[in-house]
């Protein structure tokens, strides 16, 4: 069963959904792409996951209060709420990562903790969040009363963009900010919770302060290299936190001596309909893997491949513009900066925090790494 929501919903999931004939739930949104005789009521769906058959899938973790509100006692509602608060998520696995340094506080205590009981450099986040929301990155004891200084003003900067299940400022974690290189990971658990991974991505930023989503990329090398490890990893996760029948989209770091998950985002790959991408690199349905429980043949799908980047990048309207008052987004200048755009979404600006999403192909890191630098103020006009 697949829960269409907000804020974008692709056409090649819409076509998916069509071939295949999967179970779409009768919503708002479902309602813009489907017949109401084409899709299955609250009641049906509700049957269908307390069966314990059925698959669930949503492009947007927005679906998450549905389940919460209509399934609260289910084992999927159980999943949810573990993945979406990441304190929590930290203590269910915190026996494969004892040494890893995190805290639970609430808006008032971020302003009256002792700052000798934080290790720096950290990463302060909501506890419940999405995208980087929130997020900010604190090399020491004076930065952190900068942040906590400004806190107010920047949650009233994304406050009422998403519902509290999926951004929340009431309690947020403080965790030591782990060291190596940021990845991304598209998969599934089975019924055993054994990992099947559909996808990798490198995140790179522009530079340490960077906590931005702007770009992620995929290669034939990124994917023979870390396959096996975070395989493992994630197969551990999946038997010690009880995840099963649930498709995920991990963050994670790693470096020589450790792979550990920043976080684990529920009920779907990639957001905003990104894990698309993995159909023009690798000839994955993500969505059909998922569902029909497919698994990819790796080592035939890298035989065939070359040594291109495939990357996405995100179009974002910086946080101190008012987006009710952008006139016009110059798209033929922005695309002037990506070599071989693959896919191009324009997004609704006005009602979202970003003006496109680009697939896009490449045999150049640098253009990558000119992306992150873009300022993305000279595109858009008042």
């Amino acid at each position: 069963m697949i829960i269409i929501e907000n804020p974008y919903v692709s056409d090649f999931l819409i076509d998916t959904i069509k071939k295949n004939s999967y179970k779409v739930l009768d919503n708002e949104v479902s309602r813009k792409y489907f017949d109401e005789n084409e899709l299955i009521s609250t009641e049906e769906a509700k049957n269908l996951v307390l069966s314990g058959n059925e698959s669930v899938y949503s492009n947007s973790e927005n679906s998450t209060d549905w389940v919460l509100e209509n399934l609260p006692e289910s084992k999927l509602a159980d999943m949810i709420k573990l993945s979406k608060n990441k304190y929590a998520f930290r203590n269910a696995i915190k026996s494969i990562y004892p040494n890893y340094f995190f805290k639970e506080l609430s808006l008032s205590e971020l302003k009256s903790t002792d700052t000798k009981s934080l290790k720096f450099p950290l990463i302060l986040k909501p506890e419940v969040g999405f995208l980087s929301f929130g997020v900010f990155a604190v090399e020491n004891e004076q930065e952190w009363e900068d942040v906590v200084s400004k806190i107010d003003d920047e949650i009233e900067k994304f406050k009422g963009i998403f519902p509290k299940s999926v951004v929340n400022t009431d309690k947020f974690l403080v965790e030591e900010l782990i060291q190596g290189e940021e990845f991304a990971v598209d998969a599934y658990f089975d019924n055993d919770g054994n990992a099947t991974i559909l996808n990798i991505f490198q995140h790179p930023f522009f530079d340490g302060k960077d906590v931005s989503d702007r770009a992620y990329y995929t290669s034939k090398s990124i994917i023979k290299k870390h396959l096996t490890d975070f395989k493992t990893m994630l197969d551990k996760i999946g038997k010690t936190a009880g995840y099963k029948n649930f498709p995920f989209h991990l963050e994670l770091r790693c470096n020589d001596n450790d792979i550990i998950p920043i976080e684990l985002n529920p009920m779907r790959f990639c957001g905003w309909c990104i894990t698309d991408i993995a159909q023009n690199a690798w000839g994955i349905n993500v969505y059909e893997a998922y569902l029909s429980r497919q698994k990819p043949d790796w080592e035939e799908i890298l035989s065939q491949a070359d040594e291109s980047l495939f990357y996405f990048t995100i179009g974002d309207i910086p946080s101190d513009l008012n987006k009710s008052k952008i006139k016009y987004v110059d798209y033929d200048e922005y695309l002037k900066n990506i070599s071989n755009p693959l896919v191009v979404r324009k997004i609704d600006y006005k009602n979202n925090p970003i003006f496109a999403i680009v697939f896009a192909k490449t045999s150049d890191m640098q253009e990558i790494k000119n992306i992150l630098k873009l300022d993305m103020k000279k595109f858009i006009s008042f």
